[in-house]
């Protein structure tokens, strides 16, 4: 089942990406090698024994291609409804200058395609300390095979002590292929906030149409000492794309991070989310939100290291599920040998919409100090009925009722999103999305 990635990289390096730099061509070489030894994962494994990747493994994709990739018209990245801010455009995976827009940014603040940073001289070589430093594509075979393929992507760079008061936008379209081969992309992310420094970047994964293609997505997060970064993720791809994505951020001293996974489109999705706690005083608040019908499948897996004393993580992660929808959640906290007063907490709530729904949820505790406080609980479950009598015995229909408390379920997640106009904007979506 990987011999034909193999093939398509060999393709690959040859044609165009042999001119990267020996470093860069050094680390796809490797990670292809890994990819290759790996092999996609199965349901044998423990971390993937809720979720079947055979669809993805046995449907011949094929590289998507810059030149041969449709570009979308202004009026459809409009459609998209996004903030007014500064954006950068990528579709199947490549820099599009012509939609993007970087009006309104700060001095100090450098956002741009990764290929374009690498020829940098100062851009180059901040990309080269960070990129494929911090996602470990040698655990992974998704994100050995992102590595392998990487020409270009989003590079962020915010400067020491620069605020970047509007969001980013970075937003990443999926075209499609023939329906005799549908297209794979390996979009990447790189994001250093730098000490001292603000910003929030909202990125989005969306496709042009309602055919079959596969994200494959990686993303590097790196927060500076005393830096505050609130990032925002949302997959609202089609119903009938697949999404498997690595998310991997580090924390130096006295930082904060806001995390927000929104999951909405797709027909299986998988989200790998890893975050260290690499500086004493470091604060993470993790949000996720799934909202799911049909026959989709979301996976998230989650690991919360805190690898340094002092340290806080709050984690909330809430999904509804009508129809026949599965949604998977595996949370790990890990406190480190010396990470002590580790404050810590983990919650993972699923309301099912129907009978056929399904929930499973592992949250997980690996404590290796003695002076910590960490909690952990999932609820799986219907509507309260006692809610639900409450709410029609005051007039509400049935359907208002179940659709307010529906709303009220996931209005928990949402109320956690410190930016207004951010959170205003998800819950557009997602209100759309109940609809």
């Amino acid at each position: 089942m990987t011999e034909h990635y193999v093939r398509d990289f060999q393709a690959f390096v040859s044609n165009g990406a042999a001119g990267a730099p020996a470093w860069l061509r050094e680390i796809r070489e490797g990670a292809i090698a890994r990819f290759a030894e790996l092999g996609f994962p199965t349901m044998k494994q423990e971390a993937w024994r809720f979720t079947s990747v055979a669809p993805i493994a046995e449907t011949r994709f094929t590289l998507a291609s810059a030149a041969r990739s449709p570009l979308p018209a202004a009026a459809e990245i409009e459609r998209l409804n996004l903030g007014a801010g500064p954006r950068l455009v990528f579709v199947d995976g490549r820099y599009v200058p012509g939609l993007s827009s970087l009006a309104g940014l700060p001095d100090g603040v450098y956002a741009g395609g990764l290929a374009a940073a690498l020829k940098a001289g100062p851009s180059g070589a901040l990309a080269r300390t960070h990129l494929a430093r911090h996602a470990d594509w040698r655990d992974s075979a998704f994100a050995a095979l992102n590595t392998a393929f990487l020409a270009d992507g989003a590079f962020v760079h915010v400067s020491a002590g620069c605020v970047l008061a509007q969001p980013l936008e970075v937003i990443f379209v999926a075209t499609e292929g023939g329906s005799d081969e549908p297209k794979v992309a390996h979009p990447r992310g790189l994001i250093v906030v730098e000490r001292g420094a603000q910003a929030a970047v909202v990125e989005t994964y969306a496709s042009l149409g309602d055919g079959v293609h596969w994200t494959n997505a990686v993303t590097e997060v790196v927060v500076g000492e005393g830096a505050r970064v609130e990032y925002y993720r949302v997959q609202r791809e089609g119903r009938r794309a697949y999404h498997v994505a690595t998310t991997q951020s580090r924390q130096e001293r006295d930082s904060f991070l806001g995390l927000h996974a929104v999951t909405l489109g797709g027909t299986l999705a998988r989200h790998d989310i890893t975050t260290v706690l690499d500086g004493t005083g470091a604060e993470l608040i993790l949000n996720g939100l799934y909202v799911l019908g049909g026959s989709q499948h979301a996976d998230h897996h989650t690991v919360i290291d805190h690898a340094r004393a002092h340290c806080a993580s709050h984690e909330f992660f809430n999904g509804v599920l009508a129809e026949r929808a599965h949604g998977v959640f595996n949370g790990r906290i890990i406190v480190r040998p010396g990470a002590q007063r580790t404050d810590s907490k983990q919650t993972n709530n699923n309301l099912l919409l129907s009978t056929e729904a399904r929930a499973d949820s592992q949250p997980q505790l690996e404590i290796y100090a003695d002076d910590v406080k960490c909690t952990h609980g999932s609820t799986v479950g219907p509507l309260d009925p006692t809610a639900l009598y409450y709410l029609q015995s005051r007039g509400l229909s049935p359907e208002t009722a179940r659709s307010l408390l529906t709303y009220g379920f996931v209005a928990e997640i949402l109320g956690r999103m410190q930016r207004a106009d951010l959170r205003e904007r998800c819950d557009r979506l997602v209100r759309a999305e109940l609809a």
